[in-house]
């Protein structure tokens, strides 16, 4: 049986080529041209800029050529090399450390992988820095959010040390639903601000990057010399432009809904949702399961059933216990706080 309900953002349930085809029609009239500031991509950066009050917002094919571009050019005005990051920072465990293969630049892991950093971890970086990334929420320890004293506090300290200071907003828009204060309030923090354009903006792909005009003019330089000056890249803006209208405003019912899944399962007791609550509509659930039953009796229930939970489990230091992340969005918006409890039972039943 074909996948028919999902819990999983990124299910193929809203990617398919005549869905994701259908939502860029609803942004266009028989007028709109390609190219120019008539055209998508410059109407989306408008909007970026606007909606983050940057100077300028910058289209990028990928949030991995963002973020290297952005540090590149930390670096370079402040002559130094090295950066600061959680330890599970996306650079860090995704990107196959790209910012040091191809821009030579060093990451100083600050803190417990565990854990959000801390102040205290910030200030123990001994070495100077050319930027600082916060990554809201650290999608990797389940979603975690600084509390907004915390992050004013670091970020300030961090200004004064003359580092520049960077935000990796993948999920921005959703850490928004916790922080409760305007886009532009949150990105005022940083000097450079990243988002994704197909996360819980549900696009074909895409990112962009704001800043100051200065350095908006630096990453179009830089976004050309990695192959990212991408000539038609109309659909990939009309799909952004397409969540901003439709999904951002309803990222806080996503948000809601985490938070009501979340509360089911800790009550069950058969598996725990962390954190609980969830700050944002992304959290883990941790199983007493080993990952490898766990992905064969996912399968297995996608044949039965036609519900996805996931796209893939993590593995846990001790191997009978694994976790799967849940990112709601409007996939798992079928799914009621019961069904999913009900659903993991008979994982964990076609697991063990």
């Amino acid at each position: 049986m074909a996948v028919q309900r999902s819990l999983f953002l990124h299910s193929d349930l809203r990617r398919r080529p005549y869905d994701m085809l259908r939502s860029m029609l609803a942004q266009v009239n028989p007028d709109t041209p390609p190219h120019g500031p008539d055209g998508p991509v410059a109407v989306l950066e408008r909007r970026m800029a606007s909606l983050l009050d940057k100077d300028e917002a910058l289209f990028f094919p990928s949030g991995t050529m963002t973020q290297q571009v952005a540090l590149r050019i930390h670096a370079d005005r402040r002559g130094r090399r090295a950066f600061a990051a959680h330890p599970q920072s996306h650079l860090e465990v995704w990107e196959h450390r790209g910012y040091s293969v191809v821009h030579g630049l060093r990451c100083q892991p600050v803190g417990d992988r565990y854990r959000l950093m801390t102040l205290e971890d910030l200030a123990a970086a001994a070495e100077p820095l050319a930027a600082v990334v916060w990554e809201l929420p650290q999608r990797d320890i389940g979603g975690q959010l600084p509390e907004w004293d915390d992050l004013l506090a670091q970020t300030m300290a961090m200004r004064e040390r003359g580092a520049g200071l960077h935000l990796d907003g993948a999920r921005l828009w959703e850490a928004q639903t916790y922080y409760q204060r305007p886009f532009a309030e949150i990105a005022a923090l940083f000097d450079t601000v990243y988002v994704s354009l197909y996360k819980g903006l549900q696009g074909t792909g895409g990112a962009a990057l704001a800043g100051d005009a200065a350095v908006i003019a630096e990453a179009r330089v830089w976004r050309r010399r990695l192959g990212g000056d991408v000539y038609d890249a109309w659909p990939l803006a009309l799909a952004a432009l397409h969540g901003l209208d439709t999904l951002l405003p309803r990222l806080p019912a996503h948000r809601d809904h985490a938070v009501a899944i979340a509360a089911a399962i800790n009550a069950d007791g058969v598996a725990r949702a962390f954190p609980n609550p969830p700050q944002t509509p992304l959290f883990h659930v941790h199983l007493p399961v080993g990952p490898d039953a766990v992905m064969r009796a996912a399968d297995h229930m996608v044949t039965a059933t036609g519900v996805e939970l996931f796209g893939r489990v993590r593995s846990a230091p001790t191997p009978d216990r694994c976790s799967f992340e849940v990112s709601v969005g409007e996939n798992a918006m079928t799914l009621t706080p019961g069904e999913v409890v009900t659903l993991i039972h008979e994982l964990l039943r076609r697991a063990t």
